[in-house]
């Protein structure tokens, strides 16, 4: 149980007086916020306040996809949104990333273009068939953005390469990659503390009060700091703190196994409309996914495990990824993302000295940098 006490004459004035910016949240998100702000005015004091001892929701807690649209994802999100959302969703997701490297520099995070595959079973032969009609016309379009004229292929000659069993059909993304995404918050927490930013685990924010010209923030400790705008960034957890956005929680079940001798996978790979997905790391396999055998459960922001969806990724490891060989899980987590009716990050004022950056609908790794940046600027105007 969290003991509330009174903050001292000396912790208010020494730690959380004169707070020109405060961001909730130091994932990705409100990291990049937090350091783009002190690139805009090093003077400014910006100060962080997470919760727990690491980012406590996904940007530590992912699968580390440097990704920005499986075919199947592109085609389902052409069904419910105009081409022009998508492909400005897509343009954000591209220029994320790049940002994301330009900043950190892909040493520090690990990053390899191994590319990124989507599978495709004897039942799906119909939606692959969709996706071979389309590849031409979103080569061409995403061409545009990426600079790449033949991002998806078709590869089935890799299947037995990878030793998957059960699939008939792989599409190749190619400008694709992955990330370490522990090495990348590693650094760009080290990156915000070179800028001058301030950062303080174990802070939880309960409710935000704009009071015009400060705004108060209550704290699960009972304390009550001052700062003169704010950024939300908790993405999944906004909900609890502004309550009126379009936004749920939405937990990932993801397992990592033990090494595994001469692993042929390498790269990202989306299967079932991509609510599975998994990749290598060095000579694991980390696999996560499932929510959509189990949607309402896994609708939480409370970290913690479903067997339903454990037992699903086991079986898919064992009869489809590396079938008829011993392989050993090493440990299980679970991350929790922020999802929405629409397939677009929330980036608005909510008040006059408050904004949400939050909804990342999954695609944090890759659009998280450029929300953060452009979260700094509209705070700032």
């Amino acid at each position: 149980m969290l003991m509330k006490y009174e903050l001292s004459y000396w912790e208010k004035e020494s730690f959380f007086k004169d707070i020109d910016f405060a961001i909730i949240g130091s994932g990705i998100v409100g990291l990049s916020a937090a350091i783009h702000l002190k690139y805009l005015n090093r003077k400014h004091r910006v100060v962080v306040f997470e919760r727990g001892a690491l980012p406590a929701g996904a940007s530590t807690r992912n699968a580390g996809f440097a990704c920005f649209g499986s075919m199947t994802e592109i085609l389902d999100d052409l069904s419910h949104m105009s081409e022009d959302e998508v492909l400005a969703v897509v343009e954000k997701r591209w220029t994320g990333l790049q940002r994301l490297r330009a900043m950190l520099g892909d040493e520090n995070i690990e990053f390899q273009q191994a590319g990124g595959y989507e599978m495709f079973t004897v039942a799906e032969a119909e939606k692959f068939k969709q996706c071979e009609e389309r590849i031409p016309e979103l080569n061409e379009k995403l061409g545009r953005i990426t600079a790449c004229k033949n991002g998806y292929q078709i590869v089935d000659e890799r299947i037995a390469e990878f030793g998957f069993s059960g699939i008939e059909h792989l599409i190749l993304n190619s400008p694709e990659g992955q990330v370490n995404t522990g090495k990348m918050m590693s650094a760009m927490l080290e990156k915000a503390k070179e800028k001058g930013v301030e950062i303080f685990n174990g802070i939880g924010v309960q409710y935000l009060e704009d009071e015009n010209s400060t705004v108060r923030l209550g704290t699960e400790a009972g304390w009550e700091i001052s700062a003169g705008r704010v950024i939300v960034a908790v993405n999944g957890f906004a909900k609890k703190l502004l309550p009126e956005l379009d936004l749920y929680p939405a937990r990932n079940q993801v397992l990592l196994t033990q090494p595994i001798q001469n692993l042929k996978v390498k790269g990202c790979f989306h299967y079932d409309r991509g609510y599975f997905y998994f990749r290598n790391i060095g000579d694991r396999i980390l696999l996560g996914g499932g929510r959509n055998l189990d949607f309402k459960t896994e609708e939480t922001d409370g970290f913690g495990s479903n067997e339903l969806i454990r037992t699903a990724l086991q079986k898919l490891l064992t009869e489809v990824i590396y079938p008829d060989k011993p392989v050993l899980i090493d440990r299980w987590w679970t991350g929790i993302m922020g999802l929405g009716s629409v397939k677009k990050p929330i980036l608005e004022k909510t008040s006059s000295n408050v904004v949400a950056a939050v909804r990342m609908n999954g695609m944090g790794v890759a659009i998280g940098t450029l929300i953060g940046q452009e979260a700094a600027e509209l705070v700032n105007s």
